[in-house]
């Protein structure tokens, strides 16, 4: 790609981002090139649809989501590896207003833009899961998919502005289900 256009592409994703943190994943495609000073044409040049500008646009978190889990892996008790990573999705997923809704529908669905992202998060925190079963600290009747879902579940209770304040509750509740012995979180 020339220089200009990945400069374009890059500040297409910046406006984006910010938008989608601000307003949700649900902004249109024409109020995006609107505040990055671009026409609609040339937004589409670079994404053809929502789905595939929102899979740029959420790679790098899901990349760096997946990096941070095989960190925790090496380097933090089980326990607290899981734990610790599902904290740090529940509260990127909420930055990103309805990202929760297309991320559980995308894993299910492979010509979705977001499914092969979407499908190496769910691997990322099942390895940390089945670490932390193996140890005996977690469930042995859950899986990376009830984990995900989970996660989903956290997220969409924080992205509601009546069950935000509770949000953290919540998540020592689902914690202190999920884990095993002494200590629960």
């Amino acid at each position: 790609m020339r220089a200009d256009a990945q400069r374009n592409r890059d500040h297409l994703l910046a406006v984006a981002g910010a938008i989608v943190v601000e307003e949700g994943v649900d902004v249109s495609m024409r109020d995006i090139a609107r505040r990055a000073g671009v026409g609609l044409a040339t937004l589409l040049r670079h994404f053809p649809t929502r789905e595939a500008l929102l899979e740029a646009l959420l790679r790098t978190s899901f990349e760096e989501l997946t990096a941070r889990a095989s960190a925790l892996e090496a380097s933090d008790a089980a326990r607290e590896a899981l734990v610790s990573w599902v904290r740090e999705c529940v509260a990127w997923t909420t930055e990103y207003r309805g990202a929760t809704e297309l991320m559980a529908a995308a894993i299910d669905e492979p010509g979705s833009a977001l499914h092969a992202s979407c499908v190496t998060l769910r691997a990322a925190g099942a390895r940390l899961l089945v670490r932390a079963q193996a140890a005996g600290e977690a469930r042995g009747d859950l899986d990376g998919d009830d984990l995900f879902a989970l996660i989903a579940m956290l997220a969409w209770a924080g992205d509601q502005p009546a069950l935000a304040p509770r949000a953290e509750h919540l998540f020592d509740v689902v914690a202190s289900a999920v884990l095993t012995g002494a200590g629960g979180r």
